[in-house]
């Protein structure tokens, strides 16, 4: 009747390998594909940061009303000074806010329905390659997407390549751009590279949307919010995605905001106003206490030094990781070919690894990673790293 005509879409491939491993009973299976941190012990464990304030708001909320449509003041002050500085211009002059989002994702999906809305015929340029449900999101709020190249076929980053597209997008359009951690390739730009995408983007009147996902995860808290506080400082106008999904642990509490950053502060009124209009119609106001407990954290200096050294844990485990596969393979003859892992930077890996080489991974090694060659070094194993290193020398034989 009404349903006859539904078709069904292929599943999730990254959610299909979730399911691929939990299904296989080798005991020596890697889970190489979601993008979640690992602890030693295997668990994407809860930070203890999280647990106290969990605690805290347990005893002190006294209420589960709703908040309003840009979430809780408390925690887009403190998010906007995690991403900002402090001691930012902006902030103190009332020329940045946050909306408080459903995840990261939601706050690319808020930033997609404003551009569409507010910015008509403005297209957005993607990396290529980039986290796949960028492609979807802005397609999904019709606005153009296009790509800029940024890793070659030689799995190598192309800054050249990639300022020689940039020099010759429309006026006005919208480029999206990786804060640090890259997701999928862990190719990070320097400082240097920042600098000439920067004079681009003010060249050509660009508008830059940087997607912050993994803040601290990277070189450090600060560090990695160099290359946004650059722009925001510099430019009159920045979009700003961040995630608490990586750094918090709040993967299923869809904690996330979408940072504006405005040329005056009467301007970014009418930017919120706006904003607060797409979300209505999005989901109403965000859910509250992913954002509670960051604000709790962020808020209680005791709290924020516990949750910053726990960051800090989790990345340097990351680059442990990286380095320790690197001396693995090394016996096998493959360090050189795979010393760019150990110079990417966050979760992920474009290890260079082919689909059909991934393909025997799995089948032969019980390794699941994504078919691009996307590895997320956060899920290694330490203890069996030799193993990983015989399984990627044996495919690459």
């Amino acid at each position: 009747m009404h349903f006859d005509a539904i078709g069904r879409v292929p599943g999730d491939p990254i959610l299909g390998l979730m399911e691929a491993y939990a299904q296989d009973p080798n005991p020596r299976k890697f889970d190489l594909g979601v993008g979640v941190y690992k602890d030693a012990q295997g668990l994407t464990s809860i930070p203890q940061a999280v647990k106290l304030a969990e605690a805290r708001l347990v005893d002190r909320q006294t209420t589960k009303t709703y908040i309003g449509g840009h979430g809780e003041p408390a925690f887009g002050k403190l998010i906007s000074e995690l991403v900002l500085g402090a001691d930012s211009k902006l902030i103190s002059e009332h020329r940045a806010g946050a909306t408080q989002t459903p995840g990261g994702t939601g706050a690319l999906r808020l930033s997609a329905d404003f551009i569409a809305q507010c910015l008509p015929g403005r297209g957005i340029w993607l990396s290529n390659p980039t986290w796949p449900i960028h492609e979807t999101i802005f397609a999904a709020a019709n606005v153009k997407v296009s790509h800029y190249p940024y890793v070659g076929s030689d799995n190598r980053l192309d800054v050249d390549a990639m300022l020689a597209v940039l020099n010759e997008v429309p006026k006005g359009d919208v480029v999206l751009l990786h804060a640090c951690c890259h997701n999928p390739t862990g190719f990070d730009l320097s400082h240097d590279d920042w600098r000439r995408v920067l004079e681009v983007v003010r060249r050509r009147e660009l508008l830059p949307l940087i997607d912050f996902a993994y803040q601290g995860f990277g070189d450090g808290l600060e560090q990695d919010a160099w290359s946004t506080r650059l722009f925001a400082a510099e430019l009159p106008e920045v979009l700003i995605t961040s995630s608490c999904s990586k750094n918090f642990g709040l993967y299923r509490d869809r904690t996330g905001a979408l940072i504006v950053c405005a040329k005056t502060a009467d301007k970014l009124v009418d930017i919120r106003s706006q904003l607060a209009n797409i979300a209505r119609n999005l989901w109403s106001t965000p859910p509250d206490h992913g954002a509670a407990v960051v604000a709790t954290i962020l808020g209680d200096p005791e709290l924020k030094r516990l949750w910053a050294d726990e960051v800090e844990t989790m990345r340097l485990r990351i680059a442990q990781l990286r380095s320790g596969l690197v001396e693995a393979l090394e016996p096998h003859g493959l360090r050189e070919r795979f010393a760019h892992i150990g110079v990417q930077r966050g979760m992920f890996s474009y290890t260079g690894l082919t689909p059909e080489q991934v393909k025997n991974l799995r089948d032969h090694h019980s390794v699941y990673m994504v078919s691009s060659g996307r590895a997320n070094v956060a899920g290694i194993d330490a203890t069996r790293l030799d193993l990983l290193a015989q399984a990627i020398a044996d495919v690459c034989k």
